[in-house]
């Protein structure tokens, strides 16, 4: 885990360093915005419309679907990783997530109570490694303070499984090679305003390409029900 964190720590000292620039950071602030959960569907939706795209749009549909349900449901709360800032910072915590403010959001809460409790086993287990990140870590403030979970990266999730399901359903490279890109530079946006650590997002990529071949298992079976009883209509017309 010590290694993990000291490699985190490593790819935001490096883009901090070599890579954050003031032209660049509303750039990065749009980009990121792609994954925050509209473009994506939205796109899928149009996609739906003309009859040959349906199949890209419905496969990339049942990949956010399935990312959705798992990322948010199931692993977020069971890893219960905090985001970056508030990893070894209590001050963070306190100063950002304030509960007694959110007049009964339980989710909220319990976050509050999950996050307190694994920033102190993080300050007690990396003493020194708290010490460097504490002394090292600044956090922009390009992208507001997230309150939920940081692994695996959301965006970057949704951002390769649409990414997967596309290039499966299209078999096209010119759909593929702008798509995966795309989603790299998404995933690579979310660790620029550091509300994920560089783990978070290579495991979104991964989870996310998960996603995309399940999603378009899912649309092809979908599709194939849907042709069989067109061509039982049909017959029984015939």
């Amino acid at each position: 885990m010590e290694a993990i964190l000291n490699f985190d720590l490593s790819v935001f000292d490096f883009v901090a360093n070599h890579i954050w620039a003031d032209w660049l950071n509303p750039i990065m602030q749009f980009i990121t915005t792609l994954g925050d959960g509209w473009f994506f569907p939205l796109l899928a939706v149009i996609l739906l419309i003309p009859k040959k795209t349906r199949k890209v749009g419905l496969s990339m549909l049942f990949a956010l679907g399935i990312m959705l349900v798992i990322n948010n449901y199931i692993l977020k709360p069971l890893i219960a990783r905090p985001r970056p800032y508030f990893f070894f910072d209590l001050a963070m915590i306190d100063k950002e997530m304030i509960p007694s403010e959110y007049n009964g959001l339980t989710e909220i809460h319990k976050n509050y109570e999950i996050l307190v409790e694994k920033c102190k086993e993080n300050l007690a287990a990396y003493p020194e490694l708290a010490q460097k990140w504490l002394a090292t870590y600044k956090y922009p403030y390009i992208e507001e303070i997230h309150r939920s979970f940081s692994f695996p990266s959301g965006h970057t999730s949704s951002s390769f499984a649409v990414a997967m399901a596309a290039t499966l359903a299209s078999k096209k490279w010119k759909v593929s090679v702008p798509a995966f890109i795309l989603a790299a530079i998404i995933g690579f946006s979310r660790i620029y305003v550091h509300v994920h650590f560089c783990t978070d997002v290579l495991a979104g990529a991964a989870v996310g390409i998960i996603y995309g071949i399940i999603g378009y298992f899912v649309a092809k079976f979908v599709f194939g029900l849907i042709e069989k009883a067109t061509a039982k209509r049909a017959a029984k017309k015939a």
